[in-house]
């Protein structure tokens, strides 16, 4: 089995932010601010030895490496932004690629949506600081030729000689089936089969069959927390659109309730899936949050450890982890002050039980 976990980029200073933001503006800022909605709720979170690192900074990114790689995690996949030709927050994974010295796998996961305050911790204010635009086969073509020095490295992770490239909202590509077929032909001049797509599912809906789709992964808990919402309600309003529900509208899900509906939906071949830490976004949303109650390592261990065995009777050697450092979402397999190396601990044990069980 190779566990995969979503990597966010987002620790370091882009002009972007610092403009929208002010100077300084990196993922720490919402996570440092953050403080307890009500009794019990564990905010802020901090990093263990207070590691706020800066991803741009010698020796950062190996040592994440060396962390992930002593837990028995197989890769990261990266969060890309490509807008039009324009990008954000490329210079890690770009210092990765020329980095050799970090011997471990990885991919992309192209987020393509529009750079909002919204995803940022605006409250409801969906300002939109960088639209999403597709062009046409000049876009496609610069488009792929920053991926190609990725997909040659031997780092990158394949499937069936395919590059693996998620794209997070499928649908929203325009020309979609024209670009992939693209792209598969630039990647067979490189030397592969094609590219190996997988629509990110992070709703109720798949995404349409289209030939160019090699496989989806579930998108967890995003997809599945939308069930539970309305039934797991942590404060209802006394008066509809009172000063109460205006303040007061964080909404709890508990952990154990998610991951029983997760790991009880159908999967197939090439439908893969995927296990998460934690969740509460609250640092960048406040009162609008989303807050998981009930999760630990120990948890985590015992739900990950069905979704191995699920996975593999499905046929499927992939699990994605989300995330190897959303800590804007509370959702983060770095250690921290409340459980260290708790979450890292609980992978390593789970991967060494199934490797012993399949001895």
């Amino acid at each position: 089995m190779k566990l995969v976990a979503m990597y966010l980029p987002q620790f370091h200073e882009i002009p972007e932010n610092n403009d929208a933001w002010g100077n300084g503006f990196t993922e720490w800022v919402n996570v440092k601010k953050a403080r307890p909605l009500f009794l019990g709720h564990h905010q802020p979170r901090v990093p263990l030895h207070n590691n706020y690192y800066n991803l741009l900074e010698c020796g950062v990114m190996e040592s994440q490496v060396a962390l992930a790689k002593k837990a028995g995690i197989y890769g990261f996949c990266f969060y890309h932004y490509w807008f039009g030709g324009r990008m954000v927050l490329e210079k890690p994974v770009e210092m990765f690629l020329h980095n050799k010295k970090m011997d471990f796998h990885y991919c992309f996961s192209w987020a393509n949506e529009p750079w909002t305050k919204t995803w940022h911790g605006a409250g409801g204010n969906k300002e939109i600081l960088i639209p999403q635009t597709y062009g046409g086969e000049e876009e496609w073509k610069k488009h792929y030729d920053y991926f190609r020095p990725y997909f040659t490295d031997e780092r990158y992770i394949k499937i069936d000689n395919q590059p693996v490239l998620m794209i997070y909202r499928l649908r929203n590509v325009a020309h979609f089936n024209d670009r992939i077929r693209y792209w598969n032909a630039c990647a067979k001049k490189d030397g592969f089969s094609g590219i190996f797509i997988i629509s990110m599912n992070r709703s109720k809906e798949n995404v349409e069959k289209s030939r160019w789709v090699n496989a989806s992964v579930d998108f967890e808990p995003n997809r599945t927390k939308a069930d539970l919402l309305e039934a797991e309600t942590f404060l209802q309003p006394k008066k509809e659109g009172g000063l109460i529900w205006n303040r007061l509208a964080m909404r709890r899900i508990s952990y154990r309730k998610l991951y029983k509906k997760m790991l009880g939906k159908v999967h197939e071949k090439n439908h893969f899936r995927m296990a998460f830490a934690d969740f509460d976004d609250s640092p960048r949303r406040s009162t609008r949050a989303v807050i998981m109650g009930g999760s630990t390592p120990e948890r985590f261990g015992k739900y990950l450890k069905e979704t191995l065995r699920l996975s593999m009777q499905e046929g499927n050697e992939y699990v994605f982890l989300n995330a190897w450092n959303e800590w804007g979402e509370g959702n983060y397999l770095e250690p921290d002050t409340r459980h260290g190396y708790g979450y890292l601990k609980q992978i390593q044990s789970v991967l060494e039980e199934l490797q012993k069980g399949n001895s």
